[in-house]
């Protein structure tokens, strides 16, 4: 799969930056005291004098804070400009990684974030061969039945998944839609198991997906890559589609500047 090596996060400035901050925040969780620039370069595998004057650019730009022990820290107003960063990276790096999906799968391509009980689509890619028609972006689907649901929700701990579906009405023209918050957790589990999500007519009759995890800085779940269509012509080759979907949540992770791009097929709790 090309994905992976198409957007690797080393080759602009910005991505450097990001790296580096990722790492910082990654190593602070362990070391509250700050981290050294030995600790950093140390764990990207980078010489020290490129990681140093990349945390002093970022210190120029109150991102991190250099104390006078000279370990850095995380300074306050990185958390909005990393959220920020994210979020542009999704849409960018997103379009790129769903335009080659939809190449290589000849399917829809869809990122999906989760925005209350419901999966928001923000970014698409549709193939006219797909045979689908109209846009899904800016629209909101019901998260316990939606193609992105499992996936936006991959890290949540079953008390996280309860309070999203408190006032969840579990009502979908899906035949094998999810009838409670607990019937979805034990479909979270075992597609946590696979590595992917399978949603089979659970929004609409005939309707098919695979859907994967995408991970950010934090490493915690930021959005969901799905492949969306005909249950006939998807549910065949499930195997093919699961592959190449995991492969793109994993190169948009990497945009994201999740720990180490490695597959994430653990369960979260």
């Amino acid at each position: 799969m090309p994905f992976a090596e198409d957007l690797d996060p080393t080759r602009t400035s910005m991505g450097r930056g990001f790296d580096v901050l990722s790492t910082l925040a990654a190593l602070s969780v362990d070391d509250s005291d700050g981290v050294s620039v030995r600790d950093v370069a140390l764990a990207l595998e980078r010489e020290r004098s490129q990681v140093s004057r990349t945390l002093s650019a970022l210190a120029d730009r109150d991102l991190v804070v250099r104390g006078e022990d000279h370990r850095y820290r995380l300074a306050w107003s990185w958390y909005a400009t990393a959220q920020d960063l994210t979020d542009r990276r999704l849409r960018t790096a997103g379009l790129q990684v769903l335009d080659e999906l939809a190449e290589t799968v000849g399917e829809a391509c869809f990122l999906g974030v989760l925005q209350g009980d419901s999966t928001l689509t923000i970014v698409e890619s549709i193939p006219r061969e797909s045979g689908m028609i109209g846009s899904w972006v800016g629209r909101a689907y019901p998260a316990f039945c939606s193609d992105a649901g499992r996936a936006v929700l991959w890290d949540a701990s079953d008390e996280e998944v309860r309070a999203v579906f408190a006032r969840t009405a579990f009502t979908s023209p899906g035949p094998n839609a999810p009838a409670s918050a607990e019937d979805f957790l034990d479909r979270l589990r075992e597609a946590r198991t696979l590595g992917y999500a399978l949603v089979d007519q659970e929004a609409e009759p005939g309707l098919y997906s695979v859907s994967a995890p995408v991970w950010d800085f934090r490493d915690e779940v930021a959005a969901g890559v799905q492949i969306v269509g005909e249950r006939s012509t998807l549910q065949p080759r499930t195997a093919q589609l699961a592959e190449a979907c995991v492969a793109a949540a994993e190169a948009l992770s990497a945009a994201l500047g999740a720990p180490d791009g490695r597959r994430r097929d653990r369960a979260a709790h």
